[in-house]
């Protein structure tokens, strides 16, 4: 007996050993500088590469149920053995908190450093633009005209054909944008097993980083597929800032030959742009540029948030809200949940850079 509990003590000596050893890594690896790079750039797409091949056969989101699940456990398992082992409930809750630490080291070993790399624009040398209001006007001008231009009723897109537009477009800008290429030709978006619980709270999208797949919500509308499949395939590629995501999903979409594809990313940031432009410009410049847009795309517009209001849950949605916020700032986002108006810069900057 005093055998089995001296073997017991020492396989767990030895699991506890190891989680301290791998949480010391990842808390070195956020903080250390240039090691979330190495990990970024060289360790991330070989894990990325092995966990997506075995998730990519499942059916189903593997990451949600896992979490699911594990919320579950984490819940369960204090009072399975209080009640069922007759044990304390220390003995429980020490249980739990130790597989919390575990999932907190696989996160961050499968996709989280991702958080601790180089910015984009450290990643490409390109120079942060600080736009005036006339480079916004500018970029705010062409933007319309763009917008208006691929505007198109027809917004559904073949699965096949999107997943084969923006693989290809992806791998053709990668080099200068400071991205990785996909890696397959067919990286499969999986729809959340909890679609309704996610419109609750505004989510199109997520990035499933414990088996590195991504999901879209089941209610995302056939005109917004394109450009929040290429938004969390950014995520897969190792992409943790939602601002560049957004940056990427852009460049993505308006660089492909479909139609449908390139309004969906031109429509992507339209809120972002309304946004500056009601914060920089003046009231009759604001409403000048509205008149500007095509009636059918800002009926479009209207129509989409209507949509997602009408499945919006204040409680629950404000609750979410500033837990993401912790989540952001705890991986030092910069500006937190605000990080995903930061595309406005990026794409100015861009253009500069390319002029």
């Amino acid at each position: 007996m005093s055998q089995a509990i001296n073997k017991f003590s020492k396989k767990r000596l030895v699991r506890l050993s190891l989680l301290v050893l791998l949480l010391v890594a990842v808390i070195l690896m956020q903080i250390v500088p240039g090691w979330g790079d190495v990990y970024a750039q060289r360790l991330y797409p070989i894990v990325g590469e092995l966990l997506s091949d075995l998730s990519g056969p499942v059916p189903f989101a593997v990451g949600d149920l896992f979490i699911a699940l594990s919320l579950v456990g984490v819940v369960a398992w204090p009072f399975y053995v209080r009640f069922y082992k007759k044990r304390k409930w220390r003995r429980g809750l020490a249980g739990s908190a130790e597989y919390l630490m575990w999932v907190y080291v696989w996160f961050y070993l499968a996709w989280g450093l991702n958080y601790a790399q180089s910015d984009f624009y450290q990643r490409t040398g390109i120079a942060p633009a600080e736009y005036t209001e006339a480079d916004f006007r500018d970029f705010a001008r062409r933007y319309v005209e763009q917008l208006n231009k691929a505007y198109t009723p027809h917004t559904a897109v073949n699965p096949d054909v999107l997943r084969r537009e923006v693989v290809v477009t992806y791998r053709h800008l990668a080099p200068d944008l400071g991205i990785h290429p996909p890696f397959d030709d067919r990286p499969q978006a999986k729809t959340m097993l909890f679609s309704p619980l996610a419109s609750m709270v505004g989510v199109k999208g997520s990035m499933g980083p414990f088996f590195c797949e991504f999901t879209i919500n089941g209610d995302v509308p056939p005109a917004e597929y394109p450009a929040t499949y290429a938004h969390e395939l950014a995520h897969l590629l190792g992409i943790a800032n939602e601002g560049e995501a957004n940056f990427y999903a852009y460049q993505v979409c308006t660089h492909t030959s479909i139609q449908a594809i390139r309004f969906s990313g031109l429509m992507s940031i339209l809120p972002h742009v309304l946004n500056n432009a009601y914060r920089l410009l003046s009231a009759e410049a604001y409403d000048a540029l509205c008149r500007d847009i095509r009636p059918e795309v800002l009926r479009l517009a209207r129509e989409s948030q209507d949509y997602w209001q009408g499945k919006y849950n204040r409680l629950i949605g404000d609750a979410q809200s500033k837990l993401y916020e912790l989540y952001l700032r705890g991986n030092r986002v910069e500006g937190g949940q605000k990080s995903y108006s930061q595309v406005i810069g990026l794409l100015i900057a861009y253009e500069k850079s390319t002029k």
